[in-house]
């Protein structure tokens, strides 16, 4: 008996190992076409305004998919959606590096996007279904938040270098055999599970209005339409309305009224608004303001993701389990508003070791707690039929905030450049007045992500007694619980 847990660990490792992969091909995907994108419009022809399609062809497909797929992993097991997830995904990216029209290659990315989300939706899921344990969850999950924030970075040096070596379509083609590797490893480890079934929620009408809703939404966040904005609250209002009167929701009202899930899915919202409005506004400030090139800013990048690492790996499991949750969060995203507010000060002379660097550093003191802990505070109380719904919807949140703060913190600084254009400045001073505004703007985001923690009631709901961390869960079956009262209730401590 004592032989077979270390023999368990190692399974369960090697399935953690399989859901980190799969999200680096994500994350790594999602950089690496933003720096091919140039080369990408002077091959294909797009027009200057039709290449932004590389990107947002992706995300309406990805943002659009992640609830139902969260849903169906409950219905059908997870493993089967995750697998699903990753064939296709792996599959888009050849039909992505063949593409010899700009019309193939953003379908490829719409199917890539779909792909991502069905494997990226019930990745939590499986997650805390692998480690129920407190302490074990805590460090799974900061595995996985170093695996994509190393990712997000590595990805600005690898576009450079393959789209320089190789060309553009390697940076698609490259996907194919880790996919094919990732998906022999996963056969084998992630662990079987039988779902509740398709009829106990396959609410067709429902998915189909939630689906529509959510790519039209994130079309509206990127396109800026306002109509559209509207015609996506409708079809949402719409699916609300189904889901109240469905024999079978999809996503019952029950889950989703939940005040305590709604609090944190706000939160988790302008978390990675944050993150990915930083991501973006700061590449440009580094190539513009700083003057460095892609490669460069890859590189300067760095120093987060090490950061973040240490952080997430060594240090939050265990903050996490001194002090709890809530307390542990508050904390980061202290630290997370410091860096930005130090980073506003930076002027248009700024030299990286001394102006960015330090704000970079303790940007990563705090993302590399924020992320583990909103994850596990996100997924707090969700009954193990639940899982794969919350996992969706806490995905669906990250995608919203990330195109909603990459849209919001693109027009602040585009305006304010603009005004201090106007004003008489030099280009340089001017955008670094533009991206200042956007930095500025990203620490409100954590400021009021930090209020709405502060004001979660201290318990989360009622939740049975989780298996002790000294006591590693079975891999081929669900736990009875996710997450223990003791590593969410933080007002208590």
């Amino acid at each position: 008996m004592a032989a077979s847990v270390p023999l368990r660990d190692r399974r369960r490792a090697a399935a953690l190992a399989v859901l980190c992969a799969m999200a680096l091909m994500i994350v790594l995907d999602s950089t690496i076409v933003a720096v091919a994108v140039p080369a990408i419009q002077a091959d294909l022809g797009f027009s200057p305004t039709g290449v932004a399609w590389v990107v947002n062809g992706y995300l309406i497909g990805f943002a659009g998919l992640l609830l139902l797929a969260g849903r169906l992993g409950d219905l059908i097991g997870a493993r089967r959606v995750f697998l699903a997830g990753l064939v296709v995904f792996t599959a888009a990216s050849l039909l992505c590096g063949l593409a010899t029209t700009a019309p193939l290659l953003v379908a490829g990315r719409f199917v890539q996007g779909v792909g991502g989300a069905l494997a990226s939706a019930v990745i939590f899921s499986l997650i805390v279904r692998l480690y129920p344990e407190p302490g074990s969850q805590a460090r799974a999950i900061g595995v996985f938040s170093f695996t994509q924030a190393g990712g997000a970075a590595f990805g600005f040096v690898a576009g450079g270098l393959l789209t320089d070596a190789a060309g553009w379509p390697w940076i698609f083609l490259v996907n194919l055999p880790i996919g094919v590797a990732v998906l022999v490893v996963a056969l084998r480890v992630v662990p079987r599970e039988a779902g509740a079934g398709l009829r106990e929620g396959l609410d067709v009408s429902g998915a189909i209005l939630i689906t529509l809703g959510l790519s039209l939404g994130v079309y509206a966040i990127v396109d800026g339409g306002f109509r559209y904005g509207v015609a996506a609250l409708l079809l949402v209002v719409a699916f609300l309305v189904r889901q109240r009167y469905a024999r079978t929701p999809l996503a019952p009202l029950s889950v989703l009224s939940r005040g305590r899930l709604l609090a944190t899915g706000a939160a988790v919202v302008l978390i990675f608004a944050t993150g990915m409005g930083f991501q973006f506004v700061n590449a440009l400030f580094l190539q513009r303001v700083l003057g460095l090139d892609s490669i460069g800013t890859g590189l300067a990048f760095l120093p987060t993701p090490i950061v973040i690492g240490v952080l997430s790996l060594l240090v939050a499991p265990r903050m996490i389990a001194r002090f709890g949750v809530r307390p542990v969060l508050l904390a980061g995203l202290g630290m997370l508003a410091a860096g930005l507010a130090l980073l506003v000060r930076a002027p248009a002379e700024a030299r990286y070791a001394t102006d960015v660097l330090p704000s970079l550093i303790i940007m990563g003191l705090g993302i590399g707690v924020v992320i583990p802990a909103i994850i596990m505070l996100a997924m707090a109380g969700a009954e193990p039929g639940e899982t794969g719904l919350v996992s969706g919807l806490t995905n669906t949140a990250q995608q919203a905030g990330g195109a909603l703060g990459l849209a919001v913190l693109a027009v602040v600084a585009a305006r304010v450049t603009d005004a201090s254009l106007a004003s008489g400045l030099g280009e340089v001073a001017a955008l670094r007045d533009g991206y200042s505004r956007a930095y500025l703007t990203a620490a409100g985001f954590v400021t009021a992500a930090a209020i709405i923690t502060a004001l979660l009631p201290s318990r989360p709901p009622s939740i049975v007694d989780a298996t002790p961390d000294d006591q590693p869960s079975t891999v081929g079956g669900a736990p009875n619980v996710i997450l223990s009262k003791d590593a969410c209730e933080s007002g208590a401590r």
